[in-house]
């Protein structure tokens, strides 16, 4: 636990900004225990008013927690949620951050991945995404292409592009924590993205393995990933053709990250990288809700909006 307590303390004290007469409920599960206390450990010594939930790992990132956890963090300040699956897109995050609370999740944050990826400089973080969305925000069209065979073009439309800096001090406000990210919800994209990083359920690919999905009008249409094909399945059984929605083109933008670890959290917040999520968008600025967000991280991309060459974060790996 005392090996946890300094990232416990930036994500409470810098990210999160804590103060004393506010209320913070720190959500987790069984496999995520140990940091969830480490964090309610920093907290309890700001506030008096401090909790902290435990329920049973969820079966898919995107999954709702129980009703009794929604409910805390819409009535809290602040709220942090490591957990082993995602629910940084889910109506239970949403609704919170709409009731007025501030918060940060974690998701599949293990000890390891705390311990790094909350040893940032946080400030520096955001300058870089400001560097990034100044000059991706307002383009009618963004491609992303890989000497692998990445060639993919999203339309962001009418959708905002959104920061992920770790700086979580406004009413509202939410990021993931490790952070650094910017990112858009497209209305479509079409083509194909070859995943050369890290997809779930894969994990961290091996050198030469890669991961291919095929998108049209913003929809994937085909993959190469028999586990990804049934896990597409499963959540169509259940939302249909949502399930397959093209949701999300992030840039990453912490230079602190200098090697991919086989954490989708972490690792597509990579400098340099590209990541793309289909599934569930209603909580970044879609408007499609599915049982599932899924990261696909992808190594050396250029990036072009409208044309022009992105200059990405350079990370040497």
């Amino acid at each position: 636990m005392s090996d946890l307590r300094e990232p416990a303390e930036t994500a409470i004290r810098q990210c999160l900004n804590l103060a004393s007469d506010e209320s913070c409920a720190v959500v987790t599960d069984d496999k995520r225990r140990a940091i969830g206390e480490a964090l309610y450990e920093v907290a309890s010594e700001i506030t008096d008013d401090a909790t902290l939930l435990r329920y049973p790992p969820g079966n898919q990132h995107g999954e709702e927690p129980p009703e009794p956890v929604a409910a805390a963090m819409a009535a809290s300040d602040v709220f942090l949620a490591p957990t082993t699956k995602s629910i940084s897109h889910t109506r239970a995050r949403g609704d919170a951050c709409d009731a007025g609370a501030r918060g940060a999740t974690l998701p599949g944050i293990t000890e390891e991945v705390f311990l790094t990826g909350l040893d940032a400089d946080y400030e520096h973080i955001a300058a870089e995404c400001e560097a990034m969305l100044d000059q991706v925000e307002g383009a009618d069209e963004i491609r992303v292409t890989t000497e692998l065979g990445t060639d993919i073009t999203f339309e962001p439309g009418d959708r905002d592009w959104r920061s992920d800096t770790g700086m979580v001090h406004e009413s509202g406000q939410f990021s993931n924590l490790p952070a650094g990210e910017v990112f858009v919800s497209p209305e479509t994209a079409n083509g194909t993205y070859v995943v050369d990083g890290t997809i779930d359920p894969h994990g961290l690919l091996d050198e030469g393995e890669t991961v291919t999905i095929e998108v049209e009008d913003g929809y994937v249409t085909a993959t190469d990933s028999e586990e990804i094909d049934a896990m597409l399945e499963t959540a169509a059984a259940e939302v249909g053709r949502d399930a397959y929605n093209l949701a999300e083109l992030g840039i990453g933008t912490n230079v602190a990250v200098t090697e991919l670890v086989g954490s989708v959290l972490l690792d597509e917040k990579a400098g340099g990288t590209v990541h793309i999520a289909f599934g569930d968008d209603a909580g970044i600025g879609g408007d499609t809700s599915a049982p599932l967000h899924q990261d696909g991280i992808i190594r050396d991309p250029t990036v072009y909006a409208d044309g022009e060459v992105v200059d990405l974060p350079t990370v040497e790996r």
